[in-house]
Protein backbone atom coordinates (compact mmCIF):
# COMPACT_ATOMS: atom_id res chain seq x y z
CA UNK A 1 0.00 0.00 0.00
CA UNK A 2 1.35 3.59 -0.68
CA UNK A 3 3.46 5.13 2.43
CA UNK A 4 2.72 7.50 4.78
CA UNK A 5 4.74 10.21 2.82
CA UNK A 6 1.64 9.62 -0.19
CA UNK A 7 -1.07 9.57 2.58
CA UNK A 8 -0.12 12.57 3.59
CA UNK A 9 0.28 14.26 0.09
CA UNK A 10 -3.54 12.89 -0.56
CA UNK A 11 -4.68 14.71 2.92
CA UNK A 12 -3.69 17.74 1.61
CA UNK A 13 -6.03 17.69 -1.79
CA UNK A 14 -8.57 20.67 -1.07
CA UNK A 15 -11.99 19.61 -1.10
CA UNK A 16 -13.43 21.13 -3.89
CA UNK A 17 -10.49 20.98 -6.50
CA UNK A 18 -11.49 23.40 -9.62
CA UNK A 19 -8.17 24.09 -11.51
CA UNK A 20 -5.81 21.19 -12.03
CA UNK A 21 -2.27 21.98 -13.63
CA UNK A 22 -0.04 18.90 -14.67
CA UNK A 23 3.64 19.31 -15.01
CA UNK A 24 4.76 16.87 -17.83
CA UNK A 25 1.68 16.45 -19.71
CA UNK A 26 2.78 15.23 -22.87
CA UNK A 27 3.79 11.66 -21.39
CA UNK A 28 1.26 9.24 -22.55
CA UNK A 29 -0.11 8.57 -19.27
CA UNK A 30 -0.21 11.98 -18.02
CA UNK A 31 -2.21 13.36 -21.61
CA UNK A 32 -4.60 10.65 -20.81
CA UNK A 33 -5.20 11.88 -16.90
CA UNK A 34 -5.35 15.54 -18.68
CA UNK A 35 -8.83 14.46 -20.95
CA UNK A 36 -10.01 12.30 -17.92
CA UNK A 37 -9.91 15.55 -15.88
CA UNK A 38 -11.56 17.34 -18.42
CA UNK A 39 -13.53 14.61 -19.20
CA UNK A 40 -14.93 15.40 -15.23
CA UNK A 41 -15.62 19.33 -15.60
CA UNK A 42 -11.99 20.38 -14.09
CA UNK A 43 -9.72 23.19 -15.29
CA UNK A 44 -7.27 21.45 -17.00
CA UNK A 45 -3.60 23.16 -17.92
CA UNK A 46 -0.72 21.66 -18.37
CA UNK A 47 3.10 21.93 -19.87
CA UNK A 48 5.89 20.33 -21.51
CA UNK A 49 9.23 21.18 -23.15
CA UNK A 50 7.83 18.55 -26.57
CA UNK A 51 4.78 17.35 -27.30
CA UNK A 52 5.20 13.68 -29.79
CA UNK A 53 2.38 11.79 -31.62
CA UNK A 54 -0.18 10.14 -30.85
CA UNK A 55 -0.23 11.95 -27.59
CA UNK A 56 0.28 15.75 -28.76
CA UNK A 57 -3.09 15.23 -31.15
CA UNK A 58 -5.26 13.63 -28.34
CA UNK A 59 -3.90 17.32 -26.12
CA UNK A 60 -4.68 19.18 -29.07
CA UNK A 61 -7.82 17.50 -29.80
CA UNK A 62 -9.07 18.60 -25.34
CA UNK A 63 -9.55 21.26 -23.78
CA UNK A 64 -6.71 21.14 -22.25
CA UNK A 65 -4.38 24.32 -21.49
CA UNK A 66 -0.99 23.97 -22.79
CA UNK A 67 2.01 25.88 -22.06
CA UNK A 68 5.54 24.96 -24.27
CA UNK A 69 8.58 25.12 -21.86
CA UNK A 70 9.00 24.62 -18.31
CA UNK A 71 8.51 28.02 -16.13
CA UNK A 72 7.80 29.36 -13.18
CA UNK A 73 4.93 31.50 -14.90
CA UNK A 74 3.09 28.48 -16.09
CA UNK A 75 2.09 28.22 -12.11
CA UNK A 76 0.35 31.78 -12.08
CA UNK A 77 -2.47 31.84 -11.68
CA UNK A 78 -1.78 29.13 -9.03
CA UNK A 79 -3.98 26.14 -9.87
CA UNK A 80 -5.45 24.37 -6.68
CA UNK A 81 -3.56 20.79 -7.38
CA UNK A 82 -0.55 20.12 -9.03
CA UNK A 83 0.51 16.90 -10.90
CA UNK A 84 3.88 16.13 -11.38
CA UNK A 85 5.20 13.86 -14.19
CA UNK A 86 7.84 11.38 -13.43
CA UNK A 87 9.72 12.65 -16.05
CA UNK A 88 10.53 15.65 -14.08
CA UNK A 89 13.53 15.89 -11.87
CA UNK A 90 13.68 18.30 -9.02
CA UNK A 91 15.88 20.69 -10.95
CA UNK A 92 13.38 21.59 -13.30
CA UNK A 93 12.65 25.58 -12.99
CA UNK A 94 8.74 24.92 -12.67
CA UNK A 95 9.27 22.10 -10.13
CA UNK A 96 11.25 24.15 -8.23
CA UNK A 97 8.70 27.21 -8.03
CA UNK A 98 5.95 24.38 -7.37
CA UNK A 99 8.69 23.26 -3.94
CA UNK A 100 8.93 27.00 -2.96
CA UNK A 101 5.20 27.34 -3.14
CA UNK A 102 2.01 26.44 -1.09
CA UNK A 103 0.71 24.79 -3.54
CA UNK A 104 -0.74 20.87 -3.27
CA UNK A 105 1.10 18.59 -5.32
CA UNK A 106 0.67 14.81 -5.83
CA UNK A 107 1.97 12.63 -8.58
CA UNK A 108 -0.03 11.04 -11.51
CA UNK A 109 -0.82 7.84 -9.76
CA UNK A 110 -1.73 9.37 -6.74
CA UNK A 111 -4.57 11.87 -8.97
CA UNK A 112 -5.63 8.51 -10.82
CA UNK A 113 -6.25 6.97 -7.42
CA UNK A 114 -7.68 10.14 -5.99
CA UNK A 115 -10.02 10.77 -8.94
CA UNK A 116 -10.89 7.85 -10.68
CA UNK A 117 -9.78 4.50 -9.04
CA UNK A 118 -11.35 4.80 -5.45
CA UNK A 119 -14.34 3.09 -5.42
CA UNK A 120 -14.05 0.87 -8.69
CA UNK A 121 -12.99 -2.49 -9.06
CA UNK A 122 -9.17 -2.00 -10.32
CA UNK A 123 -8.03 -4.31 -12.55
CA UNK A 124 -4.51 -4.29 -13.75
CA UNK A 125 -2.13 -5.52 -16.45
CA UNK A 126 1.70 -5.08 -15.01
CA UNK A 127 5.22 -6.97 -16.53
CA UNK A 128 8.36 -5.99 -18.44
CA UNK A 129 5.96 -7.11 -21.97
CA UNK A 130 2.67 -7.17 -23.16
CA UNK A 131 1.07 -4.45 -20.60
CA UNK A 132 -0.32 -2.50 -23.36
CA UNK A 133 -1.61 -4.52 -25.21
CA UNK A 134 -3.28 -6.71 -22.40
CA UNK A 135 -5.06 -3.79 -20.75
CA UNK A 136 -6.32 -2.75 -24.27
CA UNK A 137 -7.84 -6.10 -25.05
CA UNK A 138 -9.11 -6.68 -21.33
CA UNK A 139 -10.97 -3.05 -21.39
CA UNK A 140 -12.20 -3.99 -25.35
CA UNK A 141 -13.84 -7.96 -24.08
CA UNK A 142 -15.60 -6.15 -21.14
CA UNK A 143 -16.89 -3.52 -23.01
CA UNK A 144 -17.89 -5.80 -25.46
CA UNK A 145 -19.62 -7.84 -22.94
CA UNK A 146 -21.47 -4.82 -21.84
CA UNK A 147 -19.54 -3.82 -18.79
CA UNK A 148 -19.21 -0.45 -19.52
CA UNK A 149 -15.38 -0.30 -18.03
CA UNK A 150 -13.02 2.59 -17.21
CA UNK A 151 -9.63 2.27 -19.08
CA UNK A 152 -6.29 4.04 -18.84
CA UNK A 153 -3.49 2.32 -21.02
CA UNK A 154 0.26 3.36 -22.31
CA UNK A 155 -1.03 3.47 -25.92
CA UNK A 156 -3.79 4.40 -28.37
CA UNK A 157 -6.26 1.44 -28.00
CA UNK A 158 -7.60 0.98 -31.67
CA UNK A 159 -11.14 -0.34 -30.25
CA UNK A 160 -11.46 3.18 -28.29
CA UNK A 161 -9.31 5.46 -30.67
CA UNK A 162 -7.56 6.93 -27.35
CA UNK A 163 -5.23 5.83 -24.45
CA UNK A 164 -8.50 6.02 -22.05
CA UNK A 165 -11.89 5.50 -21.35
CA UNK A 166 -14.30 6.54 -18.90
CA UNK A 167 -17.04 4.14 -18.39
CA UNK A 168 -20.20 4.16 -15.80
CA UNK A 169 -19.27 0.10 -14.58
CA UNK A 170 -18.06 -1.03 -11.62
CA UNK A 171 -14.62 -1.91 -13.69
CA UNK A 172 -11.32 0.05 -14.10
CA UNK A 173 -8.74 -1.37 -16.44
CA UNK A 174 -5.11 0.02 -16.12
CA UNK A 175 -1.43 -0.57 -16.60
CA UNK A 176 0.85 -0.72 -14.20
CA UNK A 177 3.97 0.33 -14.83
CA UNK A 178 6.69 -0.74 -12.72
CA UNK A 179 8.79 2.68 -13.65
CA UNK A 180 9.38 4.68 -10.47
CA UNK A 181 6.66 7.25 -9.48
CA UNK A 182 8.26 11.06 -9.30
CA UNK A 183 11.23 12.79 -8.42
CA UNK A 184 9.93 12.56 -4.62
CA UNK A 185 8.51 8.69 -4.71
CA UNK A 186 11.00 6.37 -6.50
CA UNK A 187 8.53 3.70 -5.49
CA UNK A 188 6.81 1.67 -9.21
CA UNK A 189 3.65 3.26 -10.16
CA UNK A 190 1.66 0.15 -9.71
CA UNK A 191 1.98 0.03 -6.12
CA UNK A 192 -0.38 2.92 -5.98
CA UNK A 193 -3.29 1.65 -7.98
CA UNK A 194 -4.45 -1.29 -4.95
CA UNK A 195 -5.55 -3.40 -7.82
CA UNK A 196 -8.07 -6.21 -7.04
CA UNK A 197 -6.67 -8.35 -9.68
CA UNK A 198 -3.80 -8.10 -11.56
CA UNK A 199 -1.96 -9.69 -14.46
CA UNK A 200 2.34 -10.52 -14.23
CA UNK A 201 2.49 -10.97 -18.24
CA UNK A 202 6.62 -11.23 -17.40
CA UNK A 203 9.35 -10.11 -15.79
CA UNK A 204 12.85 -9.90 -16.71
CA UNK A 205 15.64 -6.79 -16.47
CA UNK A 206 14.46 -3.21 -17.82
CA UNK A 207 14.62 0.04 -17.45
CA UNK A 208 18.25 0.45 -16.33
CA UNK A 209 18.16 3.87 -15.99
CA UNK A 210 16.77 3.12 -12.26
CA UNK A 211 16.71 -0.61 -11.77
CA UNK A 212 20.53 -1.85 -10.75
CA UNK A 213 20.07 -5.61 -12.18
CA UNK A 214 17.40 -8.39 -11.71
CA UNK A 215 16.88 -8.51 -8.75
CA UNK A 216 15.90 -4.91 -7.83
CA UNK A 217 13.40 -5.46 -10.60
CA UNK A 218 11.96 -8.59 -9.00
CA UNK A 219 12.15 -6.43 -5.37
CA UNK A 220 9.42 -4.23 -7.11
CA UNK A 221 7.30 -7.14 -8.25
CA UNK A 222 7.50 -8.76 -4.42
CA UNK A 223 6.14 -5.29 -2.80
CA UNK A 224 2.99 -5.88 -5.48
CA UNK A 225 2.67 -8.83 -4.45
CA UNK A 226 2.48 -8.37 -1.08
CA UNK A 227 -0.23 -6.08 -1.67
CA UNK A 228 -3.49 -7.45 -0.97
CA UNK A 229 -5.04 -8.75 -4.06
CA UNK A 230 -7.61 -10.70 -4.69
CA UNK A 231 -5.86 -12.89 -7.69
CA UNK A 232 -3.03 -12.61 -9.28
CA UNK A 233 -2.29 -14.33 -12.34
CA UNK A 234 0.89 -15.19 -13.37
CA UNK A 235 2.88 -15.96 -16.54
CA UNK A 236 4.28 -19.60 -16.09
CA UNK A 237 6.62 -18.84 -19.44
CA UNK A 238 8.72 -16.18 -17.19
CA UNK A 239 10.07 -18.14 -14.32
CA UNK A 240 11.17 -14.72 -13.08
CA UNK A 241 7.62 -13.58 -12.61
CA UNK A 242 7.05 -17.20 -10.54
CA UNK A 243 9.60 -16.09 -8.38
CA UNK A 244 8.30 -12.55 -7.37
CA UNK A 245 5.03 -14.08 -7.07
CA UNK A 246 5.35 -17.01 -4.88
CA UNK A 247 5.36 -15.12 -1.22
CA UNK A 248 1.93 -13.93 -1.95
CA UNK A 249 -1.28 -14.55 0.14
CA UNK A 250 -3.61 -13.24 -3.23
CA UNK A 251 -5.05 -16.40 -5.07
CA UNK A 252 -2.44 -17.20 -7.65
CA UNK A 253 -3.18 -18.49 -10.93
CA UNK A 254 -0.72 -19.47 -13.53
CA UNK A 255 -0.88 -19.47 -17.02
CA UNK A 256 1.22 -19.98 -20.79
CA UNK A 257 2.18 -21.19 -23.54
CA UNK A 258 4.77 -23.89 -21.93
CA UNK A 259 3.20 -24.21 -18.70
CA UNK A 260 1.15 -23.21 -15.50
CA UNK A 261 -2.52 -23.98 -14.94
CA UNK A 262 -4.08 -22.59 -18.01
CA UNK A 263 -1.97 -22.95 -21.14
CA UNK A 264 -2.39 -22.21 -24.84
CA UNK A 265 -2.80 -25.13 -27.05
CA UNK A 266 -3.39 -25.83 -30.66
CA UNK A 267 -2.09 -22.60 -31.56
CA UNK A 268 -2.39 -21.91 -34.80
CA UNK A 269 -0.56 -18.33 -36.46
CA UNK A 270 -1.22 -16.96 -39.91
CA UNK A 271 -2.27 -14.36 -41.89
CA UNK A 272 -5.60 -13.96 -40.36
CA UNK A 273 -4.36 -14.26 -36.76
CA UNK A 274 -4.23 -16.53 -33.84
CA UNK A 275 -6.34 -19.29 -33.21
CA UNK A 276 -5.85 -21.75 -29.95
CA UNK A 277 -7.44 -23.70 -27.30
CA UNK A 278 -7.35 -23.53 -23.67
CA UNK A 279 -6.40 -26.06 -21.21
CA UNK A 280 -6.49 -26.25 -17.86
CA UNK A 281 -4.38 -28.86 -16.03
CA UNK A 282 -4.45 -30.75 -19.37
CA UNK A 283 -7.93 -30.69 -19.58
CA UNK A 284 -10.47 -28.50 -22.04
CA UNK A 285 -11.27 -25.25 -21.09
CA UNK A 286 -12.20 -23.37 -24.06
CA UNK A 287 -11.57 -24.00 -27.46
CA UNK A 288 -11.94 -22.37 -30.86
CA UNK A 289 -10.80 -18.80 -29.75
CA UNK A 290 -9.98 -16.42 -32.39
CA UNK A 291 -7.45 -13.49 -32.13
CA UNK A 292 -7.24 -11.85 -35.39
CA UNK A 293 -3.94 -9.74 -34.52
CA UNK A 294 -1.94 -12.92 -34.00
CA UNK A 295 1.71 -13.09 -32.90
CA UNK A 296 2.44 -16.20 -30.18
CA UNK A 297 3.11 -13.53 -27.44
CA UNK A 298 -0.20 -11.61 -28.03
CA UNK A 299 -2.15 -15.79 -27.80
CA UNK A 300 -0.24 -15.38 -24.12
CA UNK A 301 -1.41 -11.56 -23.38
CA UNK A 302 -5.12 -12.78 -24.32
CA UNK A 303 -4.77 -16.27 -21.98
CA UNK A 304 -3.77 -13.71 -19.10
CA UNK A 305 -6.73 -11.94 -20.07
CA UNK A 306 -9.19 -14.86 -20.15
CA UNK A 307 -7.85 -16.32 -16.95
CA UNK A 308 -8.61 -12.98 -15.51
CA UNK A 309 -11.89 -12.14 -16.42
CA UNK A 310 -12.86 -15.56 -16.18
CA UNK A 311 -12.30 -14.74 -12.27
CA UNK A 312 -14.08 -11.89 -12.10
CA UNK A 313 -17.45 -13.42 -13.81
CA UNK A 314 -17.10 -13.05 -17.40
CA UNK A 315 -18.24 -16.04 -19.09
CA UNK A 316 -16.18 -18.29 -21.51
CA UNK A 317 -18.09 -17.03 -24.84
CA UNK A 318 -18.63 -13.42 -23.24
CA UNK A 319 -14.15 -13.81 -23.40
CA UNK A 320 -14.18 -15.31 -26.53
CA UNK A 321 -16.55 -12.78 -28.50
CA UNK A 322 -14.22 -9.64 -27.20
CA UNK A 323 -11.16 -11.40 -28.27
CA UNK A 324 -12.19 -12.14 -31.83
CA UNK A 325 -13.13 -8.55 -32.74
CA UNK A 326 -9.95 -6.85 -30.66
CA UNK A 327 -8.43 -4.26 -33.19
CA UNK A 328 -4.98 -3.84 -30.95
CA UNK A 329 -3.08 -1.23 -30.17
CA UNK A 330 -1.37 1.80 -32.21
CA UNK A 331 2.48 1.09 -33.06
CA UNK A 332 1.82 -2.42 -31.74
CA UNK A 333 2.28 -4.52 -35.09
CA UNK A 334 0.64 -1.59 -36.99
CA UNK A 335 0.28 -1.74 -40.37
CA UNK A 336 0.05 1.75 -41.19
CA UNK A 337 0.38 1.79 -45.10
CA UNK A 338 1.56 -0.13 -48.38
CA UNK A 339 3.99 1.68 -51.14
CA UNK A 340 5.47 0.26 -54.34
CA UNK A 341 4.47 -3.40 -53.32
CA UNK A 342 6.07 -3.17 -49.55
CA UNK A 343 4.35 -3.16 -46.34
CA UNK A 344 4.84 -0.41 -43.67
CA UNK A 345 5.12 -1.92 -40.05
CA UNK A 346 5.20 0.33 -36.96
CA UNK A 347 6.11 -0.79 -33.83
CA UNK A 348 7.06 -0.31 -30.02
CA UNK A 349 9.28 -2.69 -29.60
CA UNK A 350 12.73 -2.19 -27.73
CA UNK A 351 13.92 -4.53 -25.54
CA UNK A 352 15.46 -7.56 -27.14
CA UNK A 353 12.37 -10.33 -26.13
CA UNK A 354 9.81 -7.52 -27.95
CA UNK A 355 12.11 -7.32 -30.79
CA UNK A 356 12.41 -11.27 -31.03
CA UNK A 357 8.42 -11.70 -30.57
CA UNK A 358 7.78 -8.87 -32.95
CA UNK A 359 10.13 -10.70 -36.00
CA UNK A 360 8.83 -13.97 -35.15
CA UNK A 361 4.94 -12.56 -35.53
CA UNK A 362 5.66 -10.40 -38.68
CA UNK A 363 7.40 -13.83 -40.27
CA UNK A 364 4.36 -15.80 -39.14
CA UNK A 365 1.86 -13.22 -40.74
CA UNK A 366 3.80 -12.85 -43.89
CA UNK A 367 5.31 -15.97 -44.86
CA UNK A 368 7.86 -15.94 -47.46
CA UNK A 369 8.39 -12.10 -47.62
CA UNK A 370 11.59 -10.31 -47.47
CA UNK A 371 11.73 -8.49 -43.93
CA UNK A 372 13.52 -5.01 -43.41
CA UNK A 373 14.25 -4.18 -39.80
CA UNK A 374 14.88 -0.88 -38.79
CA UNK A 375 15.14 -0.15 -35.19
CA UNK A 376 16.23 3.34 -32.81
CA UNK A 377 18.12 2.33 -29.53
CA UNK A 378 16.07 4.95 -27.88
CA UNK A 379 14.68 3.91 -24.64
CA UNK A 380 16.71 4.02 -21.36
CA UNK A 381 17.71 0.46 -21.10
CA UNK A 382 18.56 -0.23 -24.65
CA UNK A 383 20.63 2.44 -25.06
CA UNK A 384 22.87 1.05 -22.55
CA UNK A 385 25.20 -1.57 -23.88
CA UNK A 386 23.49 -3.99 -20.56
CA UNK A 387 21.41 -5.99 -23.47
CA UNK A 388 24.46 -6.09 -25.94
CA UNK A 389 24.64 -9.57 -26.02
CA UNK A 390 21.08 -10.21 -26.39
CA UNK A 391 20.49 -7.60 -29.17
CA UNK A 392 23.21 -9.75 -31.47
CA UNK A 393 20.68 -12.85 -31.16
CA UNK A 394 17.32 -10.31 -31.10
CA UNK A 395 16.95 -9.79 -35.58
CA UNK A 396 16.08 -13.44 -36.34
CA UNK A 397 14.19 -13.55 -39.40
CA UNK A 398 15.39 -10.15 -41.01
CA UNK A 399 17.02 -10.24 -44.21
CA UNK A 400 18.58 -7.21 -43.46
CA UNK A 401 18.66 -4.99 -40.49
CA UNK A 402 19.34 -1.00 -40.02
CA UNK A 403 20.55 0.26 -36.35
CA UNK A 404 19.97 4.05 -35.89
CA UNK A 405 22.35 5.68 -33.67
CA UNK A 406 22.04 5.22 -30.27
CA UNK A 407 19.63 8.17 -28.92
CA UNK A 408 20.74 10.78 -27.14
CA UNK A 409 19.28 12.67 -23.90
CA UNK A 410 20.35 15.79 -22.26
CA UNK A 411 18.50 14.27 -19.24
CA UNK A 412 20.81 10.92 -19.16
CA UNK A 413 23.63 11.23 -20.68
CA UNK A 414 26.03 8.00 -21.03
CA UNK A 415 29.27 7.72 -20.79
CA UNK A 416 30.56 6.07 -24.04
CA UNK A 417 31.85 2.70 -22.00
CA UNK A 418 28.10 2.01 -20.96
CA UNK A 419 26.77 2.58 -24.42
CA UNK A 420 24.76 0.12 -26.81
CA UNK A 421 28.03 -0.81 -29.53
CA UNK A 422 26.40 -0.75 -32.35
CA UNK A 423 29.31 -1.25 -34.81
CA UNK A 424 29.94 -4.23 -32.81
CA UNK A 425 26.98 -5.61 -33.36
CA UNK A 426 26.44 -5.27 -36.82
CA UNK A 427 29.19 -8.59 -37.38
CA UNK A 428 27.08 -10.40 -34.74
CA UNK A 429 23.40 -9.93 -36.55
CA UNK A 430 25.21 -10.19 -39.65
CA UNK A 431 26.26 -13.96 -38.62
CA UNK A 432 22.40 -14.72 -37.45
CA UNK A 433 21.71 -14.11 -41.27
CA UNK A 434 21.00 -11.43 -41.81
CA UNK A 435 23.19 -8.17 -43.77
CA UNK A 436 23.47 -5.38 -41.00
CA UNK A 437 24.27 -2.00 -40.90
CA UNK A 438 24.90 0.60 -38.04
CA UNK A 439 23.96 4.04 -40.01
CA UNK A 440 25.22 7.26 -39.21
CA UNK A 441 21.88 8.48 -39.24
CA UNK A 442 18.40 8.41 -39.31
CA UNK A 443 18.48 10.27 -42.60
CA UNK A 444 21.33 7.26 -43.91
CA UNK A 445 18.44 4.52 -42.79
CA UNK A 446 16.02 5.86 -45.16
CA UNK A 447 18.53 6.15 -48.18
CA UNK A 448 19.52 2.17 -47.60
CA UNK A 449 16.21 1.45 -47.21
CA UNK A 450 14.19 3.09 -50.08
CA UNK A 451 17.26 1.54 -52.33
CA UNK A 452 17.09 -2.04 -51.06
CA UNK A 453 13.29 -2.42 -50.99
CA UNK A 454 11.43 -3.74 -53.44
CA UNK A 455 8.42 -5.24 -54.39
CA UNK A 456 6.93 -8.10 -51.86
CA UNK A 457 9.14 -6.79 -49.08
CA UNK A 458 7.85 -6.02 -45.21
CA UNK A 459 9.76 -3.02 -43.99
CA UNK A 460 9.44 -2.92 -39.82
CA UNK A 461 10.24 0.36 -37.78
CA UNK A 462 10.86 -0.86 -34.22
CA UNK A 463 10.86 2.81 -31.58
CA UNK A 464 9.71 3.39 -28.42
CA UNK A 465 9.80 7.18 -30.14
CA UNK A 466 8.93 8.73 -32.87
CA UNK A 467 11.81 7.48 -34.82
CA UNK A 468 12.43 11.21 -36.75
CA UNK A 469 8.77 10.12 -38.65
CA UNK A 470 10.87 7.45 -40.72
CA UNK A 471 8.21 4.84 -41.20
CA UNK A 472 6.08 7.87 -42.58
CA UNK A 473 9.05 9.20 -44.71
CA UNK A 474 9.81 5.83 -46.07
CA UNK A 475 6.08 5.65 -48.01
CA UNK A 476 6.32 8.82 -49.27
CA UNK A 477 9.66 7.91 -50.91
CA UNK A 478 8.14 4.89 -52.08
CA UNK A 479 4.95 6.47 -53.85
CA UNK A 480 7.43 9.21 -55.17
CA UNK A 481 9.50 6.39 -56.70
CA UNK A 482 6.00 4.91 -57.89
CA UNK A 483 4.93 7.72 -59.69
Amino acid sequence: MPDSESNARLARIPENVRHVHLIGVAGTAMAALAGMLVERGFRVSGSDNQFYEPTASLLRGSKVELKTGFAASNLAPAPDLAVVGNVVQRVNPEAQALLASPIPYISMPEALWHFFLKGKRVMMVAGTHGKTTSTAMMAHVLASAGRDPSMLVGGVALDFGSNYRLGNGPHFVIEGDEYDTAFFDKGPKFLHYRAEGAIVTAVEFDHADIYRDLEHVKSSFRALAAQAHQVLVVSADFPHAIDSMKESQARVITFGLDGGEFRAVNVRVGADGARFDIDRNGKPAAQGLHLPIGGRMNVANALGVFVLLAEFGLSSSEIARGLKSFKSVARRQQVIGEAAGVTVIDDFAHHPTAIRVTLQAIGERFPGRRLLAAFEPRSNTARRNVFQREFASAFKGAARVYLAPVYFKDTDPIPPAERLDTASLVAEITSQGADTFACASNDEILERMVADARPGDVALFMSNGPFDRLKDRFLEALRTRTA
